[in-house]
């Protein structure tokens, strides 16, 4: 892995050192002059973050009245060091009371070297969490009068959370009511051609979680991806009976799963943090479920005269719905005048972005409703050009909520993804309630006419 840092600096508007530290001997003390002279005196600082100078790299930041120069003389990696910069700002803050300018540099000069020593070790980051840093570095920061100062909750079996296990989560939490709620939130990117042949198709989608657990809970998500449940049924030594399964790609795991666990076993198993955050993130490129099918006719008749039908049909299921449906239907920029028919929902036209806009609050599945429009336009005495069509734009949402191992309830996923079961562990052995809400709604969903 490439370095993220052999040296910092912290500077202030004019360009004088406040606080520096070397972290590998390839650079030279006196690299910051280099920066003053070649950056900041030739008032390039808006141009770009990276600069190369000589054999050195320099990667800043202006935070307040402060700029961080990070330099590197070999290959590094510069979203590492730049998500450094970024994290280690937010550490100064919560020690400093949630201020980080040049006076508070100055008046914490000694805490800093010893939070730098810390995060950071020959050029690679470390611990930058606050709440597993002010386990060890009690010193308080000189706070600014006009920063509040944060309750500092104290964090037990400190021990535990120093060595790394579950440094996201704090142990001693207690909730009347231990409950769970996962949704799978997936956002569909369609690109249609006027004769119904997909061109472009996919789906990303994200698990957000909110826990509210007493205890250290242990958690064991099962999804009907296609290699879980093949090594699921391996390892039972039996053929799986879960039906239709599928393929996650570009899949990205919040830093509470267990990584070791997944790739032996394929299983997203978790301590998790309290309260609310983003469990995985997946695309998914074979199989979509298309929502809804748009079939677009539109007739120009002569110069003055448009005729415009549409008519969109649900393919979900009968007992669900889809909510706040918009469908825009673009028009030409001399559009004088329009009329509608629609069998559900309204339409307008809106002359600011030139479409025929159709709304539908509640929108059931298996049905086709149908908007019928005249469009006159304006006679123009110029030259005659070729309306180019700009595609329809739709957007819509479907939620349904259930119990994670409920079938019986219908439901919607674009990727066709369910959640199997959604176990939790803990040793007082609690009781849980869980629920699952599975939100499908439009990405970037257009189709040619």
């Amino acid at each position: 892995m490439p370095v993220a840092a052999s040296a910092i600096y912290f500077l202030n508007l004019r360009g004088d050192v406040l606080i520096n530290r070397l972290y590998r001997d390839d650079v030279g003390g006196n690299m910051v002059d280099a920066f003053r002279m070649h950056i900041m005196q030739t008032k390039e600082l808006g141009t770009c973050p990276v600069r190369q100078i000589g054999g050195c790299s320099f990667f800043y930041m202006r935070i307040s009245n402060v700029y961080i120069v990070i330099v590197v003389s070999s290959n590094a990696n510069v979203a590492c060091a730049f998500k450094f910069v970024v994290e280690a700002v937010a550490l100064f803050k919560s020690y400093f009371g949630g201020a980080f300018d040049e006076d508070a540099i100055r008046n914490n000069f000694v805490l800093i070297y010893e939070l730098l020593d810390e995060i950071m070790d020959f050029g690679y980051p470390q611990n930058l969490s606050p709440e597993i840093l002010k386990l060890y570095i009690t010193q308080e920061g000189v706070r600014s009068p006009f920063s509040s100062k944060p309750s500092d909750k104290p964090v037990p079996n400190a021990t535990l959370q120093v060595t790394g296990a579950v440094g996201w989560r704090r142990e001693g939490l207690v909730y009347k009511k231990n409950e769970v709620f996962l949704d799978i939130v997936e956002s569909v990117n369609l690109l249609m051609s006027s004769k119904g042949s997909v061109l472009r198709c996919d789906v990303t989608g994200k698990i957000l979680m909110k826990c509210f657990l007493s205890g250290m809970p242990d958690l064991k998500l099962g999804l009907n991806d296609k290699i879980g449940l093949e090594k699921e049924s391996q390892l039972k030594s039996r053929p799986t009976k879960s039906g239709k399964t599928i393929e996650l790609d570009d899949v990205t795991f919040h830093q509470c799963v267990n990584l070791t666990r997944f790739n032996s076993e394929k299983t997203v198993s978790f301590v998790p943090p309290d309260g609310e955050f983003e469990l995985m993130k997946y695309r998914i490129t074979e199989g979509v479920n298309l929502p809804f099918r748009v079939l677009p006719t539109i007739k120009e008749l002569g110069r003055t005269r448009m005729e415009v039908n549409v008519k969109v049909k649900s393919v979900f299921g009968a007992k669900m719905f889809a909510l706040g449906v918009v469908i825009k239907i673009p028009v030409p920029k001399q559009t004088a005048k329009t009329s509608f028919q629609v069998t559900s929902g309204r339409a307008k036209y809106n002359a600011s972005i030139d479409c025929l806009v159709w709304k539908i609050r509640k929108f059931p599945g298996q049905t086709e409703p149908t908007l019928s429009a005249e469009v006159e336009l304006i006679s123009t005495m110029t030259e005659k050009k070729s309306w180019t069509r700009p595609p329809i734009q739709m957007e819509f949402q479907i939620v349904t909520y259930l119990p994670p191992s409920s079938s019986q309830v219908p439901m919607f996923t674009a990727s066709g993804l369910r959640v199997r079961f959604l176990k939790v562990w803990e040793k007082s052995g609690y009781n849980t309630v869980e629920w699952v809400r599975y939100i499908t709604k439009a990405g970037s969903y257009e189709i040619r006419c």
